[in-house]
């Protein structure tokens, strides 16, 4: 009873108390928001507080500041290298860093904890977070907090760099992050999100740490501009996330290139999945998603450019495939995927399956290895292209057999299978090959 009557006499606290107190990664309510826009209406503008940290004036520490600032201060940070023990920002300010500000862990602790909403954090270099195997130490951790802005950072021999924890509405961008341990063990994820939604990650470099960037158990987040190159696992590793999208990034010589898993109604636009070498390398690894759209992508030299198991429902759209060793292989238990308009040019196989029974198709795709004829001209061949190598199947059943790839004997095999195809997949026929690679 007393909560309902607090509730009815505040109508901000009446939004808060539907939204769960805000704590958690739901949606806010909107009548939470149209109240405290009237309530601020009300009260009318204020001069926002500015403290300067600097060594050698009143305030000489970040902690001395964020213990001084009101919501909303903005604290200006001089240049100097502070070491300060692990920091807390607990209530909504802009902590920003002119160039040389470096906030420095000491390779003993966390650097910066955000536990307040509506916080900015920009223009530091942060370093020197040690490897821990008892807990997930970071520069920066987000945690159970909205409207956090972190942008325009620089982050050096970090653990994890960026680490957000049940959060929502947060843009991570613009940050160049560098990892330096030299195994995977010892290192943590460059940007890290676990249990969060409607994030933005944009405009980032992340480099040298285990996977570039970590989703788990994300929604509605997008990932877009970033470059993430040489981290010793995924450049990008993405679980049990839905509706989120990633365009426009640049993935490049990871250890085991992306890997995308246990995921619905993903958008994948507008990549590049560039020279992802290994024997466990691909460029994008597809496990077990469904309803998602794998579009305008270029997979050029890497082991394997797209591989797909337990994956259904995915349309694979306008992509290059280009000199990778295998450009795509599709499992039996990947079901009802759909590959059209892809150019397959200088890949070693096009196509590689585990089985003769599929359900998957292929159509109105360019293969610089189709042999056929166009008598019509009409662009599409009359004979229809067989992808998937007899040669490949054998190389399935018995790896070792790649060392007789370019043998007189498996030219052999794979003129008498075009001749008499008895052994590859019906199914994995594309139809309506056409005769010119396709320009998008």
């Amino acid at each position: 009873m007393t909560s309902s009557v607090a509730a009815d006499a505040c109508p901000v606290c009446a939004g808060i108390a539907a939204t769960g107190g805000g704590r958690t990664p739901g949606r806010p309510a909107g009548r939470w928001v149209v109240s405290l826009l009237a309530l601020l209406a009300l009260i009318g503008p204020v001069r926002a507080q500015t403290l300067v940290v600097d060594p050698a004036g009143p305030v000489a520490s970040v902690r001395e500041a964020l213990a001084q600032a009101e919501p909303g201060a903005r604290i200006l940070v001089r240049p100097g290298i502070y070491r300060e023990g692990a920091l807390v920002i607990d209530r909504p300010v802009e902590l920003v860093g002119e160039a040389g500000a470096v906030l420095d862990g000491d390779g003993t602790h966390q650097i910066l904890t955000i536990t307040a909403d509506s916080v900015t954090v920009r223009g530091f270099t942060f370093r020197n977070v040690a490897t821990s195997f008892v807990e997930d130490r970071a520069a920066v951790k987000v945690d159970e907090a909205w409207h956090v802005r972190i942008e325009g950072n620089r982050f050096e021999d970090t653990f994890f760099g960026i680490y957000l924890s049940r959060a929502a509405y947060v843009t991570v961008a613009d940050n160049v992050l560098r990892g330096t341990r030299a195994t995977e063990s010892q290192s943590g994820n460059g940007i890290h999100l676990w249990y969060s939604r409607d994030v933005t990650i944009t405009g980032n470099d992340v480099r040298g740490h285990r996977d570039g960037i970590y989703l788990e158990f994300v929604e509605d987040s997008v990932v877009e501009d970033n470059h993430s190159e040489g981290n010793h696992r995924y450049g990008l590793h993405f679980m049990f996330s839905d509706r989120c999208a990633y365009r426009r990034n640049v993935f490049r010589a990871n250890d085991a290139g992306v890997a995308v898993m246990y995921t619905a109604h993903v958008e994948m636009t507008d990549n590049r999945f560039e020279h992802n070498w290994g024997p466990a390398a691909f460029g994008l690894l597809l496990k077990d998603i469904t309803d998602s759209r794998v579009a305008r992508n270029v997979f050029d030299r890497n082991t394997i450019g797209l591989y797909a198991e337990g994956s259904n429902r995915v349309d694979v759209i306008d992509n290059d495939f280009l000199a990778n060793g295998w450009a795509v292989k599709i499992m039996a238990d990947a079901e009802a995927n759909r590959f059209v308009r892809n150019n397959f040019i200088a890949n070693s196989f096009d196509v590689a399956t585990n089985s003769r029974q599929h359900y998957s198709t292929f159509d109105g795709n360019y293969w610089d290895q189709y042999e056929g004829y166009d008598l019509d001209r009409d662009g599409v061949g009359d004979v229809p292209f067989r992808p998937v190598r007899l040669f490949t199947l054998l190389v399935e059943r018995n790896e070792p057999a790649l060392l007789l790839m370019r043998s007189f004997f498996v030219h052999l095999l794979d003129a008498a299978e075009r001749v008499l195809p008895v052994l590859t997949p019906e199914a994995l026929v594309d139809t309506h090959p056409v005769m010119h690679r396709l320009v998008r």
